[in-house]
């Protein structure tokens, strides 16, 4: 039964699992290992554990990272930039219906991986023939949605934070524009999307509690019983816990919920 550590690796920030042999490894530790793809960089991201059986290669992690090593990621992201160049022009000889999102070796730049995003399925055949002529090295294409586009470019979401993607997400949960009403935040398309196009996936982090808030009160439009009579809810703030309420002729008045619920007991 080995003992293991989960590794993610590569901009996009996949994960497996590496065997850490005699290693003494700690969380955020960058490591050398060994994976199906060959020799690899990667960053610790789950600390160790036992497992008997795994669906997916574990990997064997070889060393801590060295200044040697680092020496060499300086050199590789130099190949990279250029490699990215290469690939870029060949796809555009080819006219190709495709982005180019980045390339990048693997450690012992024994593969290439060439990260793109397209609405339509491509025939790289002839392209990847081009490509190893004059990279010398293995392909892999690797076609990835916008979400996570963003997620190995990274940017600035309109919080002024670094996107979330880029920080901690792990994986993207279904976001729909239900959620938006749900929050009554208003219905425009540019602010309610990411950098990558696609709905943010911060509506969905408060989606529950104010789903859960809400049961306690009534539907907008209904006429309730307030401190000074009825009235017909106009508005409600979850936040606050508060509603507004319109007595005729706009006049509006702000009650909490709490004022509400005494006065239908």
């Amino acid at each position: 039964m080995p003992v293991v550590v989960g590794v993610m690796l590569r901009r996009i920030k996949d994960k497996i699992y590496a065997d850490v042999r005699h290693l003494d490894l700690k969380l955020n530790d960058k490591i050398i290992l060994e994976t199906e793809h060959g020799i690899e960089v990667g960053v610790i991201c789950e600390k160790e554990k036992n497992i008997q059986k795994s669906k997916d290669p574990i990997g064997k992690v070889l060393r801590k990272i060295t200044e040697d090593d680092k020496r060499r990621l300086v050199e590789n992201e130099k190949r990279n930039l250029k490699a990215q160049g290469i690939v870029m022009q060949k796809a555009d000889d080819h006219e190709l219906d495709m982005k180019l999102t980045c390339v990048q070796y693997t450690f012992d730049r024994s593969k290439i991986f060439v990260y793109y995003t397209s609405e339509t399925r491509i025939d790289f055949r002839e392209l990847i023939k081009d490509l190893g002529h004059i990279l010398k090295t293995r392909i892999q294409m690797v076609q990835i949605g916008v979400r996570d586009e963003s997620k190995m470019l990274g940017g600035i979401g309109t919080c002024g934070q670094v996107l979330c993607c880029q920080r901690f997400l792990k994986d993207f949960d279904s976001v729909t524009i239900d959620m938006a009403k749900e929050q009554d935040l208003s219905l425009n398309a540019a602010k309610l999307s990411g950098l990558c196009g696609r709905l943010m996936c911060c509506i969905s982090y408060e989606n529950d509690t104010y789903r859960s808030v809400k049961k306690d009160f009534p539907e907008i439009g209904t006429i309730i019983l307030t401190p000074e009579g009825k009235a017909r809810l106009a508005a409600i703030d979850c936040i606050r816990e508060m509603v507004t309420v319109d007595f005729g002729d706009k006049a509006f008045k702000i009650f909490t919920i709490q004022q509400i619920k005494d006065c239908s007991h």
